[in-house]
């Protein structure tokens, strides 16, 4: 069993920390969420999550990303599985012991309902939203569980979330289909390297997300 949660969970301090005295008052905050997850297949139900992260990446009142000091805040844990289904090639890519989470992997009801209060305390007063690169399979995953699972169902609503690959493509004038992380420029790249680890690739996914959100795009 396996559950990690950042050192600093109190929001009056998150706050005091990323200035937002500077900011006017009484605005409409959201709280952004860096997820990543993986998995032993391409769908969940069939197939089970092992392991997700969720990092603490700045909030924002739609004009002004407001950046944490460091990625300290997070939760991060290692699931049992719930199905006997995997795919042998999911396993390869993310180097996980699936057999060794059988035995000692946390329950999912427990650990969702876990990861979704923390969420809401790490938000505070702001509108807890989530975001990935790209956003449709760690949402899928993440909603399902938290539906399933969680005592109180998703911290994140059933919409509440930002899609960077979205945001690269519209910023950078590219296609969808052409707005992969290979495409990425060199300076909003992350210094970070992408190992397949949730809390790692969460990191390294929040600093990329940030620096998008500041990026004025591409002038044609």
């Amino acid at each position: 069993m396996e559950r990690n949660f950042g050192e600093r969970e109190d929001s009056n301090a998150i706050e005091e920390d990323f200035r937002l005295n500077d900011m006017p008052k009484k605005q409409k905050f959201d709280a952004y969420f860096s997820a990543d997850v993986e998995t032993d297949g391409p769908i969940p139900g069939p197939y089970s999550m092992l392991s997700f992260a969720l990092v603490y990446a700045g909030r924002s009142n739609g004009k002004k990303i407001i950046r944490p000091e460091n990625y300290e805040t997070s939760f991060y844990a290692e699931l049992k599985p719930i199905s006997d289904r995997y795919e042998q090639e999911a396993l390869d890519v993310n180097k996980m012991d699936r057999q060794k989470l059988v035995i000692s992997g946390s329950n999912p009801v427990q650990v969702m309902s876990e990861a979704r209060k923390w969420v809401v305390a790490v938000a505070g007063d702001a509108e807890p939203v989530l975001v990935a690169y790209p956003l449709s399979f760690d949402w899928s995953w993440l909603y399902w569980y938290f539906v399933s699972f969680a005592d109180a169902g998703s911290p994140f609503g059933h919409s509440r979330c930002f899609d960077i690959k979205t945001a690269l493509s519209i910023k950078s004038r590219l296609p969808i289909s052409g707005a992969g992380r290979s495409k990425v420029p060199p300076n909003l790249r992350s210094t970070r390297e992408h190992t397949h680890n949730a809390l790692d690739d969460a990191i390294e996914q929040a600093e990329i997300f940030a620096n998008i959100y500041e990026w004025n795009g591409t002038n044609v």
